[in-house]
């Protein structure tokens, strides 16, 4: 089975030094790049986190402090990442939780322009748990009837992806996915397009601080303004801009959160 493509498809996995993405930063970084040819491009790198390596996640996936610290930091290898990503969507397994909220606030962090807006983010996770109702090495085993080697490995586990999306999509061709309430939410089909289609969600940031109504207007999804109008908490409370973007949260948040204040003002 071939994947039907349109553009290149980047499929992707990072290992890291935690699960924090405004505190944690990339130690491995693996990509397998599919062409809508058939041709399949591979690159990786281990980088220098320049923070130190918890002992808990070295028991994941393997790589230590002494490992990383002759390596690139994210910074000196992101440009080169930027171009390799681009014109290109992205895949993997749980990327719109993770990977991808990671991947840009590092991009944001190294002072590199990465648009994901502009890109299908197809998550063999989501068709998995919509599919079967379960992690990687599970999938990899039910897809694929073979147990994983080198889990937590990046590149084991992009090759896993990569082998897991394949076979969804060649069981479940044609089928309907529906929600918990047994609604029908889409059809699975080897189209970037469509499987985009069924991930797409109402958030805004991919931390979803926001969110939108019903209306289509963005509004809050947490805190003591949750559910209510961005640019009406900013009408009354126009403090709570300058908290968020002086408090704790991704980058890419705060620079929705800018663009939303910036689009209000126009109107005015």
């Amino acid at each position: 089975m071939t994947l039907n493509l349109k553009i290149p498809l980047c499929f992707f996995d990072l290992e890291t030094t935690g699960i924090n993405i405004t505190q944690d930063r990339i130690i491995e970084i693996a990509v397998i790049k599919v062409m809508p040819n058939g041709e399949v491009i591979k690159k990786s790198n281990v980088v220098n986190p320049t923070i130190p390596i918890a002992s808990e996640s070295t028991a994941i996936h393997g790589i230590s402090n002494e490992d990383v610290k002759d390596k690139p930091t994210f910074k000196e290898v992101a440009k080169d990442y930027a171009r390799f990503f681009e014109g290109s969507d992205l895949a993997g397994f749980n990327i719109l939780k993770f990977d991808v909220p990671m991947l840009v606030e590092e991009f944001l962090r190294a002072g590199v322009e990465f648009d994901y807006s502009r890109k299908k983010l197809i998550d063999a996770q989501k068709i998995f748990h919509m599919m079967e109702k379960r992690t990687l090495s599970a999938a990899f085993k039910f897809y694929c009837e073979k147990d994983m080697v080198d889990a937590h490995s990046a590149e084991a586990d992009t090759q896993a992806t990569m082998d897991v999306l394949y076979a969804q999509l060649k069981r479940y061709e044609n089928q309907e996915v529906t929600d918990g309430l047994g609604k029908k939410i889409g059809v699975i089909k080897n189209d970037m397009d469509v499987l985009n289609k069924l991930f797409s969600s109402e958030l805004i940031d991919l931390a979803g601080r926001m969110t939108r109504n019903n209306k289509g207007e963005p509004v809050f999804n947490f805190g003591k303004h949750k559910n209510k109008p961005v640019l009406e908490v900013f009408k009354i409370e126009p403090s709570y801009y300058d908290w968020m973007m002086n408090g704790d949260f991704p980058l890419d948040t705060k620079r929705r959160l800018t663009e939303i204040k910036l689009s209000g003002l126009m109107k005015k």
